[in-house]
């Protein structure tokens, strides 16, 4: 079992712009051509940020188009707020604040040996860093530049931090680099 940070980023490691608009990721790439099915197939549980949350119920159209529903997830999700945010009809969804390293402990029962996948927030994923639980970065690096808006991994993470263990150009706009986390056990 992984806790994963697999994500989106442009050139210069933003996820998102500043009103947290995805729309310069959609024309780069097919999530068909990614890792992306192989990886969501090993998914128990997932993590995400309420920037993340509301931007899904916002694009929930858009969301359906691309995935065939407006909520793709079947696994368990925790969604990280100190707002009270509304639920979304048949999701099994959990709403957390607080220390991760609690909400991690649910996650592991609930995704049985499968992998735990921090959806969004660069922050939130630096959260299970700082706590010593995320073993695995996984970027899709995309061919556009934001200049400012949602940071990647607000963190300082220095070398051996972070170990590239693999790349793989997607097409002309996007690369994939696979980090793994080393931790002084």
């Amino acid at each position: 079992m992984k806790t994963q940070y697999y994500t989106a980023t442009s050139l210069d490691g933003f996820l998102a712009t500043e009103d947290d608009s995805l729309d310069w990721l959609f024309p780069l790439g097919n999530l068909d051509d990614s890792s992306y099915p192989e990886f969501i197939a090993d998914v128990g549980a997932l993590a995400m940020g309420s920037a993340t949350y509301e931007w899904m119920m916002r694009n929930a159209d858009q969301v359906a188009k691309e995935t065939g529903s407006p909520w793709p997830y079947s696994q368990p999700a925790w969604v990280f707020s100190s707002r009270k945010l509304p639920a979304i009809d048949g999701a099994d969804i959990h709403f957390a604040n607080g220390d991760v390293r609690q909400v991690h402990r649910e996650m592991r029962v609930a995704a049985k040996d499968k992998n735990i996948w921090i959806v969004g927030g660069g922050d939130l994923a630096g959260q299970f860093y700082d706590a010593g639980l995320l073993d695995e970065i996984i970027v899709q690096l995309g061919s556009a530049t934001l200049g400012k808006g949602k940071p990647l991994f607000p963190r300082r993470a220095l070398s051996p931090a972070l170990q590239l263990v693999f790349v793989r150009q997607m097409g002309s706009g996007m690369a994939e680099l696979r980090y793994e986390v080393y931790k002084n056990d």
